[in-house]
């Protein structure tokens, strides 16, 4: 039996739900069918916005013949028997599902068959394409972003397909609640009315149904696709901004998943990279709150974590340590191992002990000649690192 998500699978292009910025009067995909007049493309968005819907619709309007591959489920065979079934049509719509897992083999073969026209493709996936395609398949093809659905647009959704189910209701704030669950998801929205709808004799679709059912949304943060990264940088950055609300709203999307051991990493980097000399305390206080985190694990760890998260979120920033160091490292890429002074060389006779002058401080050569009138730290301007700068230049008499 055909589930509802199936049956739901629109046949043209204006019963998409949901993509206004590609379907409709004078937007791409609905003037390449009415001119005729095709191009390569990728539809990259997240599970569930219709690019596999998209994909069929766009085919069956165009009326061109059209194979559906997968790119790690067909073989290379299945990619070269499409290009001799194309040379017998003359051209051929080929959507390629996961197309960022397509090897380089597979791709070889595809490329001058793109540039020649003769294979029209329709590349689908979940993943960032300026990063995880080919430069070569890239170049070919427009890049076309399926946005998330509104969760109106779902609803409207749903309420079409509550005529596929015989006897069923739903009440308004359990439409409402299927859409906010589904978190942009069609597929994920069709396939929760379903499963209420079984779940229940009367068919009579309620939220407190949906509470007794146990139904969560759903998340898109995959650990190997882009959606999990750039909550990771969304953290990051929100940390930077001192956006505490907005630090602890993409913790909580990492939480929801349960990658602890990611936050760990990427806090570690944020309290050096992006507060550093501003609060330095805040590193060993990270610490102790990851290590807090592990010993009482979750659903408790999300408290320690919520505590540093909140006070990083708050804290002054500084970059100027890092910063500092990327110009040395640069300097060494460029200039390569310069010559240490001679005086500083193990065992130098002409080496000044500063712990033998006042305040333990003496002027003498540390920087290869080269280098010598380098500066790379410029401090910022907060507390912490004017206090520094002040016993520095007190050290050293100035």
């Amino acid at each position: 039996m055909e589930n509802l998500s199936s049956q739901m699978r629109p046949s043209k292009l204006e019963e998409i739900v949901g993509q206004d910025h590609l379907i409709g009067k004078d937007k791409i995909l609905t003037n390449f069918v009415k001119t005729k007049h095709p191009c390569s493309m990728i539809l990259y968005g997240p599970p569930g916005t219709g690019k596999t819907s998209i994909a069929k619709a766009f085919a069956s309007e165009l009326g061109l013949p059209s194979r559906f591959l997968n790119a790690t489920l067909s073989s290379k065979q299945d990619f070269i028997i499409a290009i001799e079934e194309a040379k017998m049509y003359g051209t051929m719509l080929l959507v390629i599902d996961e197309i960022h897992r397509m090897n380089k083999d597979k791709q070889d073969i595809l490329l001058s068959h793109i540039e020649s026209g003769l294979l029209i493709i329709i590349g689908l996936t979940t993943a960032n394409p300026y990063y995880k395609i080919n430069p070569a398949i890239r170049s070919r093809v427009q890049i076309l972003e399926v946005k998330p659905l509104k969760e109106e647009d779902i609803i409207t959704l749903l309420k079409k397909a509550l005529k596929k189910l015989p006897a069923c209701k739903a009440d308004e704030d359990a439409l409402k609640a299927l859409a906010k669950n589904a978190c942009g998801d069609a597929r994920n929205a069709l396939n929760l009315l379903e499963t209420a709808y079984y779940a229940t004799e009367s068919h009579h679709l309620t939220k407190e149904l949906l509470k007794s059912l146990g139904i969560k949304p759903v998340f898109f943060i995959d650990a190997n696709e882009d959606g999990h990264y750039d909550a990771l940088s969304a953290l990051q950055k929100s940390i930077r901004g001192s956006d505490v609300d907005a630090s602890l709203h993409y913790l909580a999307r990492l939480i929801a998943i349960e990658d602890l051991d990611s936050i760990y990493r990427r806090l570690s980097v944020i309290v050096y990279e992006d507060i550093g000399l501003a609060n330095p305390a805040l590193g060993p206080k990270l610490l102790a709150a990851i290590e807090a985190s592990k010993l009482v694990g979750l659903p408790e760890a999300r408290i320690p974590l919520g505590t540093i998260v909140t006070e990083m979120a708050l804290s002054p920033k500084s970059n100027s340590a890092h910063l500092a160091l990327d110009k040395a490292l640069n300097d060494l890429n460029q200039n390569g191992m310069l010559p240490i002074p001679s005086h500083l060389k193990t065992n130098s006779k002409d080496y000044l002990y500063p712990h033998d002058y006042p305040n333990a401080y003496v002027k003498q050569q540390y920087l290869p000649d080269y280098l010598k009138d380098r500066k790379y730290y410029q401090p910022h301007k907060n507390k912490y690192e004017d206090n520094l700068n002040k016993i520095a230049h007190e050290m050293k008499g100035e």
